[in-house]
């Protein structure tokens, strides 16, 4: 995990550790690193932390329909070949993780368990 976070500003590294500490509350978590972002794992993968900049940090929650009704996701986006959806979600400060984006973090997580 380390590597992804080399040379970031100590203001990101608190971000991303205030997102994965809020996401310990909600459940048992795993971080699994790929080549190109950090993966959050229950049971299967449920969120990506995708990039983390100078001052934010991105994140997809992939659902199975859109949820359009929001003020949290930037964007949502149909994965090709897939019935999935990616919700991006960027965080600047950790007050960003209101109750909107932590009901989306919950039901994200549910989807990572075998319930």
């Amino acid at each position: 995990m380390g590597d992804f976070l080399i040379g970031k500003k100590e203001e990101t590294i608190h971000l991303f550790n205030h997102f994965i500490h809020s996401y310990q509350t909600i459940g048992e978590i795993r971080l699994q690193a790929t080549k190109s972002m950090i993966a959050l794992v229950g049971d299967r993968r449920f969120a990506y932390v995708i990039n983390i900049g100078k001052d934010f940090i991105d994140i997809v929650l992939p659902f199975k329909k859109p949820f359009t009704d929001n003020l949290c996701f930037r964007k949502i986006v149909l994965v090709p070949g897939s019935t999935d959806y990616n919700h991006h979600l960027r965080l600047y400060h950790p007050e960003d993780i209101n109750e909107e984006v932590l009901d989306y973090m919950q039901q994200a997580y549910a989807n990572g368990k075998s319930i």
